[in-house]
């Protein structure tokens, strides 16, 4: 499966700094420092719907966290996947009588038009998980055939209980942890498990659903968590840097797929640091597709929404919290992009260098945006209102915004 393409990072004059940024496994911040190349892996869509504000806001966080690593003058190593054999897919194509793939198709497709409208930085390798399924089977055969799955009327589940660092990522409560499962596509319930919490590995070929070739597991596809895992470990390794994700994937999604990991390699962590994105709502609820409330970035595109006010939406909020969407959060953000453009268009202006270096410490600051979008702000206002005469300033600006930022003025 190919990405989007990229678009060109502008060099800056010196270097930036390390990132410090919170950790969900440890509650809280943590300073990474990789070596000369980062690895980060990003949870993907399940393609049966367009890219809404909960998703741009998610892959905006994570664009970000790569900047900033490319600022650093490293290089970045950033693997992604796309679910697209699942369940809700599944129901939707069923739903309005079309084919899957086709659907996972053209979704997908309309997914890489918005990241490469938003300028998101594409992952080196964009994965989906049928194509992933030959290296998915093997590492369920190992689990099962270790002990640390077993079978139940056909299809196979991880043994929460074989990893003692189970838990440790989501430092969830058994009571929320099994809420949760219900409520995000496990099965506590189900009559025969071990432990009510235990995942999916490998589903037994249902009737009128796909299936694949599962060697000795026999036909079937593989559970959700899996999937993720063989494609971090084909692509990164244990101990990568950053795993990423909206905050709806700390459990069951990040929790089960560490400790699947975890038990392969006998290796921990599964990554340094498991960072995740605020909800975005709208109407007092968080935006999803079960809900139905969702703002699409293609949308907004096709009614004449710049895409660098889009992101300058999502920039004016920081990525950790959550947040909802209204017409006015556009409105404003519209009327910055304006700003920052005429200030940029000037032939001369003030000093951008101490600018420079407040987006970088705001950003290696758990990826403050609202406090570099003030910076920016703030050298904006006092163009409009002095100038200056320092004729590089303006491209400077320019450059530091769409480089850190991924903004284009």
């Amino acid at each position: 499966m190919h990405a989007w393409p990229a678009s060109e990072v502008p060099a800056l004059p010196g270097k930036g700094r390390d990132l410090r940024i919170h950790d969900t496994a440890t509650g809280g911040r943590v300073t990474l420092a990789p070596g000369p190349v980062a690895r980060i892996y990003v949870c993907g869509i399940t393609p049966y719907d367009a890219t809404h504000m909960g998703h741009a806001a998610t892959y905006n966080a994570f664009d970000l966290v790569q900047r900033v690593w490319l600022d650093t003058k490293r290089q970045v190593h950033y693997v992604q996947n796309v679910t697209d054999v699942d369940d809700p897919l599944l129901e939707r194509a069923i739903r309005d009588g079309i084919d899957w793939v086709g659907l996972a198709e053209r979704e997908t497709a309309l997914f890489r038009e918005d990241m490469t409208a938003l300028r998101m930085l594409p992952p080196q390798h964009y994965i989906g998980a049928v194509e992933a399924i030959p290296g998915i089977v093997p590492l369920v055969e190992r689990l099962r055939d270790s002990g640390a799955a077993y079978e139940l009327e056909g299809d196979v589940y991880f043994s929460v209980d074989a990893d003692p660092h189970f838990g440790q990522v989501s430092n969830y409560t058994t009571e929320l942890m099994r809420h949760l499962s219900a409520e995000r596509g496990g099965d506590p319930d189900r009559p025969g498990k071990k432990n009510p919490l235990d995942p999916m590995l490998w589903m037994a070929a249902r009737e009128g659903e796909p299936s694949w070739d599962g060697a000795s597991l026999g036909p079937g596809r593989p559970g959700w968590h899996i999937e993720c895992v063989a494609i971090a470990l084909d692509h990164l390794g244990m101990g990568f840097d950053v795993q990423g994700g909206g905050s709806d994937l700390i459990f069951p999604h990040h929790e089960m797929g560490a400790s699947h990991a975890q038990t392969l390699t006998g290796e921990f962590p599964m990554a340094k640091a498991y960072v995740h994105a605020g909800m975005v709502a709208l109407d007092g609820e968080k935006m999803s597709k079960s809900r139905g409330n969702l703002v699409f970035v293609s949308k907004l595109r096709r009614d004449g929404v710049d895409p660098a006010a889009i992101r300058l939406a999502l920039l004016s909020h920081r990525y950790r919290d959550d947040w909802e969407w209204t017409d006015q959060v556009l409105q404003d953000a519209v009327e910055r992009l304006g700003r920052w453009r005429a200030a940029v268009s000037r032939p001369d202006g003030p000093s951008a260098d101490a600018l420079v270096e407040e987006l970088r410490e705001a950003l290696s600051d758990d990826l403050d945006t609202p406090t570099a979008l003030a910076a920016v702000d703030r050298w904006a206002a006092l163009q409009t209102a002095e100038g200056g005469t320092d004729d590089s300033a303006p491209g400077l600006v320019s450059r530091a915004v769409d480089a850190l930022l991924g903004v284009a003025l």
